[in-house]
């Protein structure tokens, strides 16, 4: 094995065990000369191939640190967060923060639908993943009542109780403001990512969520053909 392929091999198992978690500092350039008794040109190859697999991040002036890692979903189904963090590593637990009734005023429900409204923070291992603000109707969910969703994220439970017949997804980048950037433990003005979305069963809504997610956190992805525009 060559010393910038043993470099590297080293540093992904330490990322890859937990050792070095997401957001913690690589070794200086110079550290890592020093302990392989390398050239340096040496070291930034094995750095450059880290950052190719996007297991880092190079920034100038400032060295090196673990990459946060991305999850995707796919912009036309409705995605389970749970399992979403669990494909990047685990530790999911969903954070409920309030949950209370009250009556619509506006948004896709009528006029005095009684709404359950629910906020709370997704969570990975490595931190706040999502923020949710979600609203449920009580007329088309009314098994929602009884439900705490203190063990159990607003979105699973849905998914694995009620049938939608039709969504729609509505993506936007915003700044972390506020509460949101509180929840999600980031500087205010941090770039994010805010998918709003509303589904219906059988042209009755049934819910409306918006949920923000850090920008380095998560993408959206859609993959179709000419014939399926």
């Amino acid at each position: 094995m060559t010393i910038d392929a043993r470099i590297r091999a080293d540093l992904e198992n330490r990322i890859r065990s937990g050792e070095l978690r997401p957001g913690a500092r690589i070794p200086f350039e110079h550290e890592l000369v020093a302990h392989y008794g390398c050239a340096r040109a040496t070291v930034g190859k094995a750095l450059a191939s880290l950052a190719r697999a996007g297991l880092i991040e190079r920034r100038r002036k400032a060295g090196s640190f673990v990459a946060h890692p991305h999850s995707e979903a796919a912009v036309l189904d409705i995605p389970d967060i749970g399992a979403a963090v669990a494909a990047r590593g685990g530790g999911y637990r969903f954070e409920l923060i309030a949950r209370l009734e009250e009556k619509a005023a506006a948004g896709p429900f009528a006029a005095n639908t009684a709404l359950l409204h629910i906020e709370g923070v997704h969570h990975a291992i490595d931190g706040p993943f999502a923020h949710e603000l979600r609203w449920i109707s009580l007329t088309a969910v009314p098994d929602a009542r009884d439900e705490s969703f203190e063990s159990v994220a607003p979105g699973i439970w849905l998914l694995d109780h009620v049938p939608w017949s039709e969504a729609e997804h509505r993506i936007s980048a915003v700044g972390a403001i506020g509460d949101v950037a509180a929840r999600l433990e980031l500087p205010r003005g941090t770039p994010c990512l805010r998918l709003g979305r509303t589904t219906w069963r059988n042209g009755e809504p049934v819910t409306h969520v918006r949920q923000t997610f850090p920008g380095d956190r998560y993408d959206l992805v859609a993959r179709f053909t000419p014939a399926g525009r």
